[in-house]
Protein backbone atom coordinates (compact mmCIF):
# COMPACT_ATOMS: atom_id res chain seq x y z
CA UNK A 1 0.00 0.00 0.00
CA UNK A 2 1.41 3.29 -0.74
CA UNK A 3 1.76 6.32 1.72
CA UNK A 4 0.74 8.83 -0.81
CA UNK A 5 -2.70 9.68 -0.63
CA UNK A 6 -3.00 12.65 -2.49
CA UNK A 7 0.09 14.18 -5.55
CA UNK A 8 -0.04 17.31 -7.32
CA UNK A 9 0.92 17.20 -10.95
CA UNK A 10 2.56 20.11 -13.18
CA UNK A 11 -0.22 19.18 -15.87
CA UNK A 12 -0.07 20.29 -19.76
CA UNK A 13 -3.06 18.24 -20.77
CA UNK A 14 -0.73 16.62 -23.56
CA UNK A 15 0.54 13.23 -23.91
CA UNK A 16 2.84 12.69 -21.63
CA UNK A 17 1.24 14.19 -17.92
CA UNK A 18 -1.86 12.09 -19.24
CA UNK A 19 -0.31 9.14 -19.20
CA UNK A 20 1.41 10.47 -15.57
CA UNK A 21 -1.96 11.13 -14.56
CA UNK A 22 -3.41 7.40 -15.06
CA UNK A 23 0.07 6.45 -14.28
CA UNK A 24 -0.24 7.59 -10.71
CA UNK A 25 -3.92 6.58 -10.20
CA UNK A 26 -2.44 3.03 -10.83
CA UNK A 27 1.16 2.99 -9.75
CA UNK A 28 0.16 4.82 -6.35
CA UNK A 29 -3.62 4.24 -6.08
CA UNK A 30 -3.57 7.52 -5.16
CA UNK A 31 -5.59 11.08 -5.97
CA UNK A 32 -4.18 13.34 -8.70
CA UNK A 33 -4.65 17.00 -8.55
CA UNK A 34 -3.99 19.16 -11.74
CA UNK A 35 -2.29 22.23 -11.78
CA UNK A 36 -1.50 24.24 -15.00
CA UNK A 37 -0.04 27.06 -15.17
CA UNK A 38 -0.93 30.01 -18.00
CA UNK A 39 2.57 31.72 -18.46
CA UNK A 40 2.15 32.19 -21.72
CA UNK A 41 2.61 29.52 -23.73
CA UNK A 42 0.62 30.89 -26.52
CA UNK A 43 -1.79 27.85 -26.36
CA UNK A 44 -5.49 27.24 -25.04
CA UNK A 45 -4.86 25.92 -21.15
CA UNK A 46 -8.66 25.64 -20.98
CA UNK A 47 -8.93 22.23 -22.77
CA UNK A 48 -7.05 20.81 -20.02
CA UNK A 49 -9.82 21.20 -17.68
CA UNK A 50 -11.74 18.99 -19.86
CA UNK A 51 -9.29 16.21 -20.31
CA UNK A 52 -8.50 16.22 -16.65
CA UNK A 53 -12.02 16.02 -16.00
CA UNK A 54 -12.41 13.05 -18.69
CA UNK A 55 -9.93 11.32 -16.53
CA UNK A 56 -11.70 11.57 -13.32
CA UNK A 57 -9.87 14.40 -11.59
CA UNK A 58 -11.84 16.20 -8.84
CA UNK A 59 -9.21 19.14 -8.01
CA UNK A 60 -8.35 21.00 -10.96
CA UNK A 61 -6.18 24.45 -10.88
CA UNK A 62 -5.64 26.33 -13.77
CA UNK A 63 -3.64 29.67 -12.78
CA UNK A 64 -2.85 32.79 -15.03
CA UNK A 65 0.27 33.53 -13.58
CA UNK A 66 1.83 35.57 -16.50
CA UNK A 67 1.68 39.29 -14.44
CA UNK A 68 3.60 36.89 -11.43
CA UNK A 69 6.04 35.58 -14.23
CA UNK A 70 6.99 38.44 -15.46
CA UNK A 71 7.20 41.04 -12.60
CA UNK A 72 9.14 38.84 -9.77
CA UNK A 73 10.75 36.30 -11.95
CA UNK A 74 11.85 37.66 -15.28
CA UNK A 75 12.05 41.69 -15.10
CA UNK A 76 14.39 41.11 -11.80
CA UNK A 77 16.53 38.99 -13.84
CA UNK A 78 16.90 41.27 -16.49
CA UNK A 79 18.12 44.32 -14.20
CA UNK A 80 21.15 41.19 -13.95
CA UNK A 81 21.55 40.99 -17.79
CA UNK A 82 21.89 37.28 -17.21
CA UNK A 83 23.14 35.37 -19.83
CA UNK A 84 23.93 31.62 -19.41
CA UNK A 85 26.92 30.65 -21.35
CA UNK A 86 27.36 34.25 -23.51
CA UNK A 87 24.14 33.67 -25.12
CA UNK A 88 21.39 31.47 -23.14
CA UNK A 89 18.82 33.86 -21.79
CA UNK A 90 17.19 31.65 -19.41
CA UNK A 91 13.63 31.39 -21.35
CA UNK A 92 12.96 27.79 -19.63
CA UNK A 93 14.85 27.98 -16.90
CA UNK A 94 13.41 31.11 -14.94
CA UNK A 95 9.78 29.73 -15.31
CA UNK A 96 10.84 26.44 -13.31
CA UNK A 97 10.74 28.71 -10.12
CA UNK A 98 7.30 29.65 -10.07
CA UNK A 99 6.05 26.75 -11.09
CA UNK A 100 7.25 25.00 -8.06
CA UNK A 101 6.46 27.41 -5.87
CA UNK A 102 2.60 26.92 -6.93
CA UNK A 103 2.92 23.38 -6.84
CA UNK A 104 3.71 23.41 -3.52
CA UNK A 105 1.12 26.07 -2.37
CA UNK A 106 -1.31 23.47 -4.05
CA UNK A 107 0.06 21.07 -1.93
CA UNK A 108 -0.48 22.38 1.04
CA UNK A 109 -3.75 23.98 -0.01
CA UNK A 110 -5.10 20.49 -0.53
CA UNK A 111 -3.30 18.43 2.01
CA UNK A 112 -1.45 16.69 -0.37
CA UNK A 113 1.57 14.13 0.64
CA UNK A 114 3.42 14.77 -3.02
CA UNK A 115 3.88 16.25 -5.88
CA UNK A 116 4.68 15.12 -9.40
CA UNK A 117 6.41 16.66 -12.57
CA UNK A 118 7.08 15.59 -16.58
CA UNK A 119 10.57 16.21 -16.71
CA UNK A 120 12.61 13.39 -18.36
CA UNK A 121 15.53 12.13 -16.08
CA UNK A 122 18.17 13.31 -18.66
CA UNK A 123 17.31 17.19 -18.51
CA UNK A 124 17.79 20.34 -16.03
CA UNK A 125 13.73 20.89 -15.55
CA UNK A 126 13.29 17.31 -12.89
CA UNK A 127 16.10 19.96 -11.12
CA UNK A 128 15.08 22.85 -10.82
CA UNK A 129 11.35 21.68 -9.87
CA UNK A 130 12.97 19.27 -7.19
CA UNK A 131 15.32 21.92 -6.02
CA UNK A 132 12.91 24.37 -5.71
CA UNK A 133 10.10 22.34 -4.26
CA UNK A 134 12.41 20.84 -1.36
CA UNK A 135 13.37 24.48 -0.59
CA UNK A 136 9.92 25.62 -0.46
CA UNK A 137 8.77 22.39 1.85
CA UNK A 138 11.58 20.25 2.52
CA UNK A 139 9.70 17.25 3.23
CA UNK A 140 7.64 16.94 0.77
CA UNK A 141 8.01 13.77 -1.88
CA UNK A 142 8.40 14.17 -5.33
CA UNK A 143 7.35 11.27 -7.96
CA UNK A 144 9.18 11.73 -11.27
CA UNK A 145 7.99 9.14 -13.49
CA UNK A 146 10.21 9.33 -16.24
CA UNK A 147 12.83 8.15 -13.47
CA UNK A 148 10.50 5.44 -12.40
CA UNK A 149 8.35 3.53 -15.40
CA UNK A 150 9.56 1.63 -19.00
CA UNK A 151 8.18 3.97 -21.20
CA UNK A 152 10.64 5.11 -23.01
CA UNK A 153 9.47 6.61 -26.30
CA UNK A 154 6.18 8.48 -27.55
CA UNK A 155 5.12 5.34 -29.08
CA UNK A 156 4.68 3.46 -25.94
CA UNK A 157 3.26 6.47 -24.37
CA UNK A 158 0.40 6.23 -27.18
CA UNK A 159 0.28 2.37 -26.75
CA UNK A 160 -0.55 2.73 -23.13
CA UNK A 161 -3.04 6.12 -24.08
CA UNK A 162 -5.10 3.65 -26.09
CA UNK A 163 -4.82 0.55 -23.48
CA UNK A 164 -5.87 2.49 -20.97
CA UNK A 165 -8.79 4.37 -22.91
CA UNK A 166 -6.90 8.22 -22.23
CA UNK A 167 -8.53 10.37 -24.12
CA UNK A 168 -6.31 11.74 -26.58
CA UNK A 169 -6.65 13.00 -30.19
CA UNK A 170 -4.07 10.29 -31.87
CA UNK A 171 -4.49 11.76 -35.50
CA UNK A 172 -3.30 14.91 -33.81
CA UNK A 173 -0.25 13.42 -31.68
CA UNK A 174 0.76 12.03 -34.65
CA UNK A 175 1.14 14.82 -36.86
CA UNK A 176 2.65 16.31 -33.70
CA UNK A 177 6.03 18.72 -34.66
CA UNK A 178 8.98 16.47 -34.10
CA UNK A 179 10.24 19.01 -31.65
CA UNK A 180 10.28 19.25 -27.87
CA UNK A 181 9.08 22.99 -27.50
CA UNK A 182 8.84 25.02 -24.52
CA UNK A 183 6.53 28.55 -24.36
CA UNK A 184 6.44 31.11 -21.87
CA UNK A 185 6.09 34.81 -22.31
CA UNK A 186 9.88 35.11 -22.26
CA UNK A 187 10.37 32.09 -24.82
CA UNK A 188 9.93 29.49 -26.96
CA UNK A 189 12.36 26.12 -27.21
CA UNK A 190 12.98 23.54 -29.75
CA UNK A 191 14.96 20.70 -29.21
CA UNK A 192 15.32 17.15 -30.61
CA UNK A 193 14.65 15.74 -34.16
CA UNK A 194 16.92 17.18 -36.40
CA UNK A 195 18.40 19.34 -33.88
CA UNK A 196 20.12 16.16 -32.64
CA UNK A 197 22.71 16.75 -35.28
CA UNK A 198 24.71 19.86 -34.42
CA UNK A 199 26.04 20.57 -38.44
CA UNK A 200 21.95 20.34 -39.67
CA UNK A 201 20.81 24.28 -40.03
CA UNK A 202 17.68 24.98 -38.34
CA UNK A 203 16.62 26.17 -41.75
CA UNK A 204 12.89 24.70 -41.24
CA UNK A 205 10.73 27.85 -41.55
CA UNK A 206 7.86 25.43 -40.06
CA UNK A 207 9.41 25.43 -37.16
CA UNK A 208 9.80 28.50 -35.92
CA UNK A 209 6.57 29.88 -34.39
CA UNK A 210 7.64 33.10 -32.98
CA UNK A 211 9.54 35.09 -35.86
CA UNK A 212 9.79 35.91 -39.37
CA UNK A 213 13.73 34.89 -40.59
CA UNK A 214 15.63 38.06 -40.97
CA UNK A 215 15.45 37.60 -44.64
CA UNK A 216 11.71 38.69 -44.65
CA UNK A 217 11.55 40.87 -42.15
CA UNK A 218 10.29 44.69 -43.41
CA UNK A 219 12.79 46.74 -45.56
CA UNK A 220 12.25 49.40 -43.40
CA UNK A 221 13.07 49.38 -39.53
CA UNK A 222 10.63 49.92 -36.82
CA UNK A 223 12.04 51.97 -33.99
CA UNK A 224 10.07 51.92 -30.62
CA UNK A 225 10.92 53.89 -26.98
CA UNK A 226 10.97 51.99 -23.15
CA UNK A 227 10.80 53.91 -20.66
CA UNK A 228 12.58 52.11 -17.29
CA UNK A 229 11.89 52.84 -13.41
CA UNK A 230 14.40 51.43 -10.96
CA UNK A 231 15.45 49.10 -13.72
CA UNK A 232 11.89 47.90 -14.65
CA UNK A 233 10.54 48.69 -18.08
CA UNK A 234 7.23 50.31 -17.04
CA UNK A 235 6.33 52.12 -20.65
CA UNK A 236 6.32 51.36 -24.55
CA UNK A 237 6.46 54.31 -26.56
CA UNK A 238 5.01 56.70 -23.87
CA UNK A 239 2.25 54.11 -23.01
CA UNK A 240 2.35 52.80 -19.43
CA UNK A 241 2.07 48.67 -19.66
CA UNK A 242 2.30 46.02 -17.00
CA UNK A 243 5.26 43.51 -16.98
CA UNK A 244 3.20 40.85 -18.79
CA UNK A 245 2.23 43.67 -21.40
CA UNK A 246 5.60 44.63 -21.93
CA UNK A 247 7.04 41.68 -22.68
CA UNK A 248 4.04 40.69 -24.98
CA UNK A 249 3.83 43.39 -27.29
CA UNK A 250 8.11 43.31 -27.70
CA UNK A 251 7.44 39.62 -28.16
CA UNK A 252 5.16 40.78 -31.41
CA UNK A 253 7.20 43.97 -32.79
CA UNK A 254 10.47 41.89 -32.27
CA UNK A 255 9.44 39.08 -34.01
CA UNK A 256 7.56 40.64 -37.01
CA UNK A 257 11.49 42.25 -37.30
CA UNK A 258 13.11 38.60 -37.63
CA UNK A 259 14.28 39.93 -33.64
CA UNK A 260 15.60 37.00 -31.56
CA UNK A 261 16.18 33.67 -32.74
CA UNK A 262 19.25 31.55 -31.48
CA UNK A 263 20.69 28.32 -32.16
CA UNK A 264 23.23 26.95 -29.53
CA UNK A 265 24.91 23.99 -27.97
CA UNK A 266 24.80 24.30 -24.11
CA UNK A 267 25.86 22.47 -21.04
CA UNK A 268 23.69 20.86 -18.88
CA UNK A 269 24.08 20.80 -15.20
CA UNK A 270 23.26 16.37 -15.77
CA UNK A 271 26.79 16.65 -17.66
CA UNK A 272 25.82 16.49 -20.72
CA UNK A 273 25.80 19.30 -24.35
CA UNK A 274 22.54 19.33 -25.62
CA UNK A 275 22.29 21.70 -29.04
CA UNK A 276 18.51 23.82 -28.98
CA UNK A 277 16.98 26.55 -30.79
CA UNK A 278 15.66 29.16 -29.06
CA UNK A 279 12.80 32.14 -29.80
CA UNK A 280 13.26 35.49 -27.72
CA UNK A 281 12.47 38.81 -29.14
CA UNK A 282 11.19 40.27 -26.58
CA UNK A 283 13.90 39.30 -24.04
CA UNK A 284 16.65 40.11 -26.98
CA UNK A 285 14.86 43.96 -27.04
CA UNK A 286 15.02 44.10 -23.39
CA UNK A 287 18.45 42.75 -22.82
CA UNK A 288 19.81 45.43 -25.32
CA UNK A 289 17.85 48.41 -23.97
CA UNK A 290 18.70 47.70 -19.87
CA UNK A 291 22.44 47.59 -20.51
CA UNK A 292 21.57 50.84 -22.94
CA UNK A 293 19.94 52.76 -19.86
CA UNK A 294 22.79 51.06 -17.42
CA UNK A 295 25.73 52.85 -19.42
CA UNK A 296 24.96 56.54 -18.72
CA UNK A 297 23.13 56.12 -15.06
CA UNK A 298 25.46 53.42 -13.52
CA UNK A 299 28.39 54.03 -11.83
CA UNK A 300 31.89 52.22 -13.62
CA UNK A 301 32.77 50.48 -10.81
CA UNK A 302 29.52 49.28 -10.18
CA UNK A 303 28.40 48.12 -13.57
CA UNK A 304 31.75 46.55 -13.95
CA UNK A 305 30.92 44.36 -10.78
CA UNK A 306 27.66 43.59 -11.92
CA UNK A 307 29.49 42.22 -14.90
CA UNK A 308 31.35 40.24 -12.70
CA UNK A 309 28.67 38.64 -11.06
CA UNK A 310 26.36 37.88 -13.83
CA UNK A 311 28.04 34.89 -14.94
CA UNK A 312 27.78 33.21 -11.27
CA UNK A 313 23.66 34.40 -11.09
CA UNK A 314 23.06 33.21 -14.71
CA UNK A 315 24.37 29.87 -13.53
CA UNK A 316 21.85 29.62 -10.39
CA UNK A 317 18.96 30.32 -12.40
CA UNK A 318 19.81 28.07 -15.16
CA UNK A 319 20.72 25.14 -12.43
CA UNK A 320 17.67 25.83 -10.61
CA UNK A 321 18.92 27.57 -7.79
CA UNK A 322 16.54 30.51 -7.99
CA UNK A 323 15.59 29.96 -4.08
CA UNK A 324 18.69 29.58 -2.60
CA UNK A 325 20.19 32.47 -0.03
CA UNK A 326 22.58 33.06 -2.61
CA UNK A 327 20.99 33.81 -5.67
CA UNK A 328 18.81 36.01 -3.00
CA UNK A 329 21.89 37.64 -1.79
CA UNK A 330 23.17 38.69 -5.43
CA UNK A 331 19.37 39.78 -5.98
CA UNK A 332 19.44 42.28 -3.60
CA UNK A 333 23.27 43.43 -4.39
CA UNK A 334 21.87 43.69 -7.89
CA UNK A 335 18.37 45.56 -7.17
CA UNK A 336 20.39 48.16 -5.06
CA UNK A 337 22.09 48.77 -8.19
CA UNK A 338 19.09 49.79 -9.73
CA UNK A 339 18.20 52.69 -7.68
CA UNK A 340 18.72 55.03 -10.68
CA UNK A 341 18.34 53.04 -13.62
CA UNK A 342 15.62 55.27 -15.23
CA UNK A 343 15.05 56.87 -17.70
CA UNK A 344 14.35 55.99 -22.18
CA UNK A 345 15.92 54.13 -24.58
CA UNK A 346 14.75 54.58 -27.90
CA UNK A 347 15.59 51.20 -30.60
CA UNK A 348 15.90 51.04 -34.05
CA UNK A 349 15.15 47.13 -35.33
CA UNK A 350 15.76 46.54 -38.68
CA UNK A 351 16.41 42.47 -40.18
CA UNK A 352 16.93 40.63 -36.72
CA UNK A 353 18.90 42.96 -35.44
CA UNK A 354 18.54 45.39 -32.42
CA UNK A 355 20.34 48.66 -32.53
CA UNK A 356 20.16 51.37 -29.57
CA UNK A 357 20.10 54.82 -31.33
CA UNK A 358 19.22 56.97 -28.29
CA UNK A 359 18.95 57.10 -24.38
CA UNK A 360 18.15 59.77 -22.00
CA UNK A 361 18.04 60.10 -18.29
CA UNK A 362 17.35 62.41 -15.59
CA UNK A 363 19.85 60.61 -13.54
CA UNK A 364 22.50 60.35 -16.15
CA UNK A 365 26.21 60.45 -14.50
CA UNK A 366 27.16 61.50 -18.81
CA UNK A 367 28.46 64.92 -18.18
CA UNK A 368 28.51 66.42 -21.97
CA UNK A 369 30.92 69.68 -20.45
CA UNK A 370 33.60 66.66 -19.47
CA UNK A 371 32.91 64.63 -22.34
CA UNK A 372 33.11 67.20 -25.15
CA UNK A 373 35.90 67.11 -28.03
CA UNK A 374 35.78 70.82 -28.14
CA UNK A 375 36.66 73.40 -25.19
CA UNK A 376 35.41 72.69 -22.14
CA UNK A 377 35.90 75.51 -20.15
CA UNK A 378 38.28 74.09 -17.95
CA UNK A 379 35.92 71.35 -16.76
CA UNK A 380 38.51 68.46 -17.09
CA UNK A 381 42.28 69.32 -16.47
CA UNK A 382 43.49 67.56 -19.02
CA UNK A 383 47.65 67.73 -17.27
CA UNK A 384 45.98 65.96 -14.56
CA UNK A 385 46.09 62.70 -16.59
CA UNK A 386 50.10 62.92 -16.51
CA UNK A 387 50.53 62.24 -12.81
CA UNK A 388 47.62 59.51 -12.80
CA UNK A 389 49.35 58.01 -15.99
CA UNK A 390 52.49 57.94 -13.70
CA UNK A 391 51.06 56.41 -10.50
CA UNK A 392 49.20 53.86 -12.32
CA UNK A 393 52.92 52.38 -14.02
CA UNK A 394 55.10 53.37 -11.12
CA UNK A 395 54.73 49.65 -10.52
CA UNK A 396 55.77 48.43 -13.95
CA UNK A 397 58.15 50.89 -14.13
CA UNK A 398 59.97 50.01 -10.93
CA UNK A 399 59.83 46.42 -12.11
CA UNK A 400 61.44 47.18 -15.78
CA UNK A 401 64.35 49.01 -13.64
CA UNK A 402 64.72 45.69 -11.94
CA UNK A 403 65.42 43.97 -14.99
CA UNK A 404 61.75 41.79 -15.05
CA UNK A 405 61.44 43.13 -18.70
CA UNK A 406 57.68 42.54 -19.78
CA UNK A 407 59.48 41.21 -23.39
Amino acid sequence: MSSVKKVVLAYSGGLDTSVIVKWLQETYDCEVVTFTADIGQGEEVEPAREKAQAMGIKEIYIDDLREEFVRDFVYPMFRANAIYEGEYLLGTSIARPLIAKRLIEIANETGADAISHGATGKGNDQIRFELGAYALKPGVQVIAPWREWDLSSRESLMAYCEKHEIPVDFANAKKKSPYSMDANLLHISYEGGNLEDPWWEANDEDMWRWSVSPENAPDTPTYIELSYEKGDIVAVDGKAMTPAEVLTLLNKVGGDNGVGRLDIVENRYVGMKSRGCYETPGGTIMMKAHRAIESITLDREVAHLKDELMPKYAELVYNGYWWSPERKMLQVAIDESQEFVNGDVRLKLYKGAVHVVGRRSKDSLFDEKIATFEDDDGAYNQQDAEGFIKLNALRMRIAADKGRSPL
